[in-house]
């Protein structure tokens, strides 16, 4: 609950209007009030919310944030990337993450992404190890490719030692990243860095899974585009004595989730029961670190706001959280969802996709259209330029590299646009540049 001497929300929402009149930021005064008052109506981390009528679940935090309205395509979505139930010996939950799981906001979403919670039953951890490896390569290989989707990688064990991989450096302990041909031979050659081959097996990197997450590539036929689709898995081993334990080490927190089945409610409640105490203070540190990240060394103010909204709404911060929130419902942000689909175009220029290069020439001119009629001035002349500049790439006979370079130019030329967009509208308000400042 709130202290006695805290501003009430209509005090709060006074507060982040002025700064949102100051930029000309459209604010919805009774949605933004309905939500600072649903926010602080009880402690930060919330409790478990489900819609009987939806069939769906989570956190106050995140169900407050998701719009039902194109649940049909996610849980389409879904079934491409999720990894099946095993009666009797894995048993799993699936939700929605990240901007898709804060639909109600996100007027220009950019990735699919989904987070799934998959539990093992097994005697023992090397067993469940065993387990995982053969699910999860029966997944990557029975969904590697199809008329709208392809899949590009798989993160699943460790680098048992430093080697060159690719022609490129990797890192002991670091997560292995598995291309589709390399999950069907199961095995990835390798070099140590004195010379000498080293072969890196499937079987092998299931002894230490890790971090494991599958990406595609998906041709959306809902809104008509290009998208990133991604699983990332919680992997948890449960003993014959009801004891779990987490693959990775770690059992991640629930609090940025919508799960699509109210019939993982009873795995979900099991797992739950495992968490840290500390979860939530153990997550917000997460965060910040990554808010570090894209402050300071991988310069990127729109994914540094996605997180710092998190971090408000998680701590109490709700005034903080309302107006990042309004952010993602402006116009502009538009160019959150462009950079996001020239990664997706990039990705679908793999040899052998099975997205056309006539798909992306439409995919392109789309974007066009889109920033045209969505932004004014200098801005759009810039993004326009770099767009036509790609659709021209996209339509000689150019291949590989030359393709590469030109999507690279007009990626960070994006970003540049979406940094000074965001860091203007963050710098504006008081107390969310004094907590910029701090890093």
């Amino acid at each position: 609950m709130q202290p006695p001497d805290s501003p009430t929300p209509a005090q709060d929402l006074q507060r982040i209007l002025e700064s949102a009149r100051r930029l000309g930021v459209e604010l919805d005064e009774a949605e933004a009030l309905q939500w600072l008052t649903a926010m602080a109506a009880g402690e930060p981390g919330g409790d478990l919310v489900v819609d009987t009528r939806q069939g769906i679940f989570g956190h106050k935090v995140s169900m407050l944030d998701f719009s039902p309205e194109e649940l049909d395509h996610f849980r389409h979505v879904g079934a491409l990337v999720e990894i099946a139930d095993v009666p009797g010996q894995v048993e799993t939950a699936l939700a929605l993450s990240g901007s898709a799981a804060q639909s109600r906001i996100q007027s220009h979403p950019g990735d699919c992404d989904f987070f799934e919670r998959v539990n093992i039953l097994a005697p023992s951890r090397e067993e469940a190890c065993r387990i995982l490896a053969q699910v999860l390569r029966e997944k990557a290989l029975s969904a590697r490719r199809g008329p709208t989707y392809q899949l590009i990688e798989v993160k699943f064990g460790s680098w048992p030692e430093d080697l060159v991989v690719r022609g490129q450096p990797v890192r002991k302990g670091n997560p292995i990243s598995w291309t589709p041909a390399e999950i069907e031979a199961g095995a990835i050659e390798a070099f140590r860095p004195e010379g000498t081959p080293r072969q890196v097996t499937w079987e092998e990197a299931a002894q230490d899974p890790g971090w494991c997450k599958l990406d595609w590539i998906i041709a959306d036929a809902v809104h008509g585009e290009l998208a990133n689709a991604s699983n990332m898995l919680d992997v948890t081993w449960e003993a014959p004595d009801g004891a779990i334990t987490p693959l990775d080490g770690y059992l991640d927190p629930y609090f940025q989730e919508v799960y699509l089945e109210s019939e993982s409610i009873p795995l979900f409640s099991k797992l739950a029961q495992h968490v840290s105490a500390d979860a939530l203070d153990e997550y917000v540190a997460q965060l910040e670190k990554e808010v570090e990240k894209y402050l300071t060394r991988d310069l990127n103010y729109g994914k540094a706001a996605k997180r710092m909204y998190n971090v408000f709404r998680l701590t109490g911060r709700y005034a903080e959280a309302a107006y990042l929130r309004e952010l993602f419902d402006e116009p502009a942000t538009l160019l959150y969802r462009v950079w996001s689909l020239l990664r997706a175009i990039e990705d679908a220029l793999t040899p052998g996709s099975p997205i056309s290069r006539k798909a992306l020439r439409a995919q392109a001119d789309e974007l066009v259209l889109d920033v045209v009629e969505t932004l004014e001035g200098h801005q759009e002349r810039e993004i326009v330029r770099r767009l036509l500049d790609l659709r021209e790439s996209l339509s000689d006979e150019a291949e590989g590299e030359a393709w590469r370079e030109r999507i690279k130019v007009a990626r960070d030329e994006v970003i540049r646009v979406v940094n000074n967009f965001f860091y203007e509208r963050l710098t504006a308000v008081p107390e969310i540049k004094a907590y910029i400042e701090r890093f």
